[in-house]
């Protein structure tokens, strides 16, 4: 899957942020391409579970329609276990469609991966960042 340029940089940067707490965010494309990380308030204020905020959700759709892009896919981060959809992730996977990006900030280096989810399968996908 191609991204664009500094969309893994805003991912990575907000789930830094966000620390001890986990990140979230949704990302905005045509479907085969990450075009634009949109980060949202996690409102369960916890460092195993998130829920986007509504409001950012609603944002989020606003920015993608201006755009003439769609919302494809979520972001969130796992503070200390592995980049890998959790029993919980796979579960809440709301669209097989959706790219599920899944961020560890276990170790000393952030690292990223993104997984389509469907009917309890996981695949992971290989994201190509496109140069500027």
């Amino acid at each position: 899957m191609r991204v664009r340029p500094g969309v893994i940089e805003t991912i990575a940067a907000h789930c830094l942020r966000s620390y001890p707490l986990e990140a979230c965010g949704l990302v905005l494309g045509p479907g085969e391409a990450l075009i634009e990380a949109f980060p949202g308030r996690n409102e369960a204020q916890s460092a195993r579970v998130f829920t986007m905020a509504p409001a950012d959700v609603l944002a989020a759709e606003r920015r993608a329609e201006a755009l003439g892009l769609s919302v494809v896919g979520v972001f969130h981060s796992h503070t200390h276990s592995e980049a890998y959809p959790s029993p919980t992730d796979v579960r809440q996977a709301v669209d097989p469609r959706w790219v599920y990006i899944v961020v560890s900030l276990a170790r000393t280096l952030v690292e990223l991966r993104a997984f389509r989810i469907d009917r309890g399968r996981v695949w992971e996908l290989e994201l190509i960042e496109e140069r500027a």
